[in-house]
Formats: structure tokens, C-alpha cells, sequence
């Protein structure tokens, strides 16, 4: 199902205050800071039996080797979106690996009483049977992040990364797609893909194998968490075949209007949706989703 959910104000703010946090001028933006803080409120349960989870969901485009590389802009603009919205999951989509470690630390200095659990999938290039790199020579792939309370069972009993290379592949593209996870202890399921730009049925089979073959493959192991994904799908918002092609019975989804979505799984409810500008940094928005997460 999709879900069509209201554009959050504290945006605009945020993004002018990247540009200032990127360089170190980070006290000129205390007062808009303050103002995005009163227009997201924190995120606190609106509900004994919820928990809320802001997902920022990003595709970069910081390769280095694509037309709409920013020479590092992308990676900047976003770090001031973290810094101020505060997410719970971040999730990256064509960046390199040491721009994990980035967002790592800025996830950590955002989140001061968090524990943040990051994980990286490096996309395989078919051609070399290595990784695909960014110009730098670092690997390039699919990346996420949570910030889970340090008191909470997720900081204590630890989390769970995985991932896998999708089954069917693009043929013409020599870039395999992957997918990539954290399980957050009992609590839910953070997970990414960038599934193939070229062919959409080969998109559409990738998404399916990631909601039923690894989620549900998952629950019937005994890990039924509830799901949060943040992705580039590249099944288009308006268009055929689209996201719910692919989604299992009771998942809901929330995009960007391009090929971008937020998915939760059944239980879960979509609360509010924002589509940041990234100012020409990369060819694709920014999307901010908060989520209501049933307690386990």
C-alpha cells in the first residue's frame, strides 16, 4: 500500500546549516537549528505500544565515476541533514566505505546517549570479481545506520549485520546489487538496496527477493522483527511496474515521487514523509520518514 503523508517544515533550515557544519561553523546555525528542533519533535513514543524511528533515506551519488558526483558536496549536505533532524537509520545508497565511518561519527554526536551499529555492502563488479570502487580506490556499495539507546536490549544484547548479492542481475550492467542489513536485537530490522537502474523487471525481481526471500525468509527463522527500508528501489512512484508490484500483503510504502521509498512491514505505521532538497549535490532527493514501530 502506499502511503501519501504530509512534507515536515524543519528541512529547509537543515539544509542551510550543512553547508556551515561541513565547514566548521557550526555556532551560526544554533537559532535555526532550534527552530527545526521545535517543528521535529523528538522522538519519544506517541504510544505505550509504538516506538517512534525517524529514517533518512539518501543516494548519494559519490562514486566519483557518475555524472552527478558533487566531488564530495552530497556527503557534506547530507552530514548537516543528520546533524539536525537527528535520524534514527540513515540509509546510503552509491557512496563509498569511509563514508560509513562519516556518518558513523556523525550519527554518534547526534545520538550523545546512543550506541550506533553501522554496516557497509560493497557492490561487486561481475567484469573484475572485486568490488566496484570509488575514484579514490574504496569501495563503493550500499550502507546503513542505527542509533539504538545504550540502555536499551539493542545496545545491550547487540545487533546483527547482513547481506547478499541479489540472485538475478542486470546483465548489461557489469555493477551487481546488492542488499544489506542490521537487526537491531529484538526491536526491528534496518535494511538498504539499490536495485538495478537499467531494467525494471530485473528492480522489481530484486525488491521481491529482498521482502520475501531475506525478510520473510528471516521471520519463518524465528527473527520476526518488524522491517524498516530505506532504498533506492528505482521503481518509479507514477509508473508501471511500481513498488507495490513487489511488496508482500500488509507492507506500506512512502517515496520521494521519483524511485526512492520508505517500506515498513505489517504493524508498523507511516507518520510523517519530507522530501529534502539537495541543492544539485546528487540527482536524487533526500527522504525523511518518521515510522511508528510496534513494541516487542
Amino acid at each position: 500500500m502506499r502511503v501519501r503523508l504530509g512534507h515536515g517544515p524543519g528541512w529547509v533550515a537543515a539544509a542551510a546549516c550543512s553547508v556551515l557544519l561541513a565547514t566548521g561553523s557550526l555556532s551560526a546555525c544554533d537559532a535555526d537549528r532550534a527552530a527545526s528542533a521545535r517543528t521535529n519533535p523528538g522522538h519519544a513514543s506517541t504510544s505505550p505500544d509504538t516506538t517512534d524511528v525517524r529514517v533518512l533515506q539518501l543516494n548519494l551519488c559519490n562514486s566519483g565515476r557518475a555524472a552527478c558526483y558533487s566531488g564530495g558536496d552530497a556527503v557534506d549536505l547530507a552530514v548537516g541533514l543528520v546533524h539536525d533532524h537527528r535520524p534514527d537509520v540513515v540509509t546510503l545508497n552509491e557512496v563509498c566505505r569511509d563514508d560509513v565511518t562519516v556518518f558513523e561519527r556523525t550519527m554518534s554526536a547526534a545520538h550523545p546517549a546512543a550506541a550506533v551499529a553501522a554496516a557497509f555492502a560493497p557492490a561487486p563488479d561481475r567484469l573484475t570479481h572485486r568490488p566496484v570502487t570509488c575514484r579514490d580506490g574504496e569501495d563503493f556499495g550500499d550502507g546503513v545506520l542505527v542509533a539504538a539507546p545504550r540502555s536499551s536490549q539493542a545496545a545491550t544484547t547487540g545487533n546483527r549485520s547482513r547481506s547478499g548479492v541479489y540472485p538475478v542481475q542486470d546483465a548489461a550492467d557489469p555493477e551487481e546489487r546488492v542488499w544489506v542489513c542490521i537487526d537491531v536485537a529484538t526491536r526491528f530490522a534496518a535494511c538498504t538496496t539499490h536495485a538495478a537502474s537499467t531494467d525494471a523487471a530485473v528492480a522489481l525481481s530484486q525488491c521481491r527477493h529482498l521482502l520475501t526471500s531475506v525478510v520473510q525468509g528471516a521471520a519463518r527463522a524465528g527473527t520476526r522483527i518488524p522491517l524498516v527500508l530505506g532504498a533506492d528501489l528505482n521503481l518509479p512512484a507514477t509508473g508501471s511496474p511500481g513498488v507495490e508490484a513487489c511488496l508482500p500483503g500488509g507492507y506500506q510504502h512512502t517515496d520521494d515521487g521519483g524511485v526512492q521509498d520508505v517500506v515498513v512491514s505489517p504493524g508498523a505505521e507511516l507518520r510523517s514523509r519530507t522530501v529534502v532538497d539537495m541543492e544539485g549535490t546528487t540527482d536524487h532527493p533526500g527522504l525523511l520518514v518518521d515510522v511508528a514501530l510496534p513494541r516487542p
